[in-house]
């Protein structure tokens, strides 16, 4: 397996540290790109084994010089169901509207996976929390091959990085295993004896849900190479991030990373906080401008599951396509991507790239 080495391991504590340099110069940089708001991701990246225009596809990808934009995506039925043993012949690929010249085309099943797992553990996930680890340590040792590699995040009032890149799943199941409840509950000066009134008041400093994204993109994602994807076990509420939801798009669209969110929200934690639930439509934005989805499974041990089984077919049922653009600008702009199918089946795939960022 080729890949490239992204840097030296950090040995800070927590990525919310690099958070407090690296945000401000990306939001800036981030704001004037527009087309984020409507679409998405990114990654000129190139295949090794380049092969003549008809290739089948390589067998493994690293970045090369060339500016070669690579998709991975799922083919649907319209009840749901994966579509195996599609040719080049059924799809054509479309950006910013212009036909394009496919140089590869392949169904993956093995190539390497690198994969992020975001688990939220602010004080909505209290009841949640134990299944998500459970469930997600099976989950791993299901997927993982020892040709791929993950790592574990955690995010409540700050992200950090529990355990970084490794093949190895006690180390990644142990990292879950690791993860508490930080609800940020802070009091006031309201306390008896404090000069305040009588009953002391708290307050709650969030869930920074979109920055762990970004963080998870940007720092961890970015210079990986090959398939890329993100599963976040969260309720989608944020709550005092530094970053919009655009700007945790963007990231992931430029790291070319997959987003699936499975959806664990305690409804009844809400109904007793007196404050209404409406994490799933950010959340869906997210996904669909990634090429993932969200999969809503509540506080359901089953269903979490079954979330965890359909994501790993799909990671391990994705065609992949490559091509050449016609246009050869690398100007950063964003693109828009089209995967059009004979047969009408349902594509789930990202929906555009920043052409020329992989070479900055």
């Amino acid at each position: 397996m080729m890949r490239l080495v992204i840097f030296q391991r950090r040995v800070l504590p927590s990525l919310a540290l690099g958070m407090l340099c690296a945000i401000p110069a990306i939001s800036q940089q981030a704001a004037p790109q527009s087309p984020a708001q409507q679409s998405t991701p990114t990654q000129p990246s190139a295949s090794p084994d380049q092969k003549p225009e008809d290739s089948q596809g390589p067998t493994e990808t690293i970045k090369v010089g060339v500016n070669v934009v690579q998709l991975f995506f799922n083919v649907k039925d319209k009840h749901g169901a994966l579509i195996p043993n599609l040719t080049k012949e059924d799809f054509e690929i479309y950006e910013d509207g212009s036909k394009q010249n496919l140089k590869y085309f392949t169904a993956e099943t093995n190539l390497p996976l690198t994969l992020g797992i975001l688990i939220d553990s602010s004080g909505s996930q209290l009841r949640v929390l134990d299944m998500e680890k459970e469930v997600g340590g099976a989950f791993l040792k299901q997927i993982l091959t020892d040709k791929d590699e993950a790592y574990v995040m955690d995010f409540n009032v700050d992200a950090d990085l529990v355990q970084d890149f490794t093949r190895d799943v006690h180390r990644l199941q142990a990292a879950l295993n690791k993860v508490k409840i930080n609800s940020g509950v802070t009091f006031g000066t309201n306390l008896p004896g404090a000069g305040g009134g009588p009953v002391p008041t708290a307050s709650q400093r969030g869930t920074v849900l979109y920055d762990a994204v970004y963080l998870s993109a940007h720092d961890m994602l970015a210079k990986e190479v090959g398939r890329k994807a993100m599963i976040l076990l969260t309720d989608g509420e944020d709550e005092g991030s530094r970053l919009k939801l655009l700007d945790a798009i963007e990231a992931a669209q430029k790291a070319d990373a997959i987003v699936y969110v499975l959806l664990c929200a305690d409804r009844g934690f809400y109904g007793s906080m007196g404050v209404g639930y409406g994490g799933e439509g950010e959340m869906r934005k997210l996904t669909e401008q990634t090429g993932g989805r969200v999969i809503n499974v509540g506080n359901k041990f089953d269903k979490l599951k079954e979330a965890f089984d359909q994501v790993a077919n799909e990671l391990r049922s994705q065609y992949n396509i490559g091509y050449t653009p016609s246009n050869t600008k690398l100007d950063g702009g964003y693109r828009k991507l089209e995967i059009k199918n004979k047969q009408n089946y349902k594509i789930q795939a990202r929906a555009g790239y920043y052409a020329g960022h992989s070479q900055d």
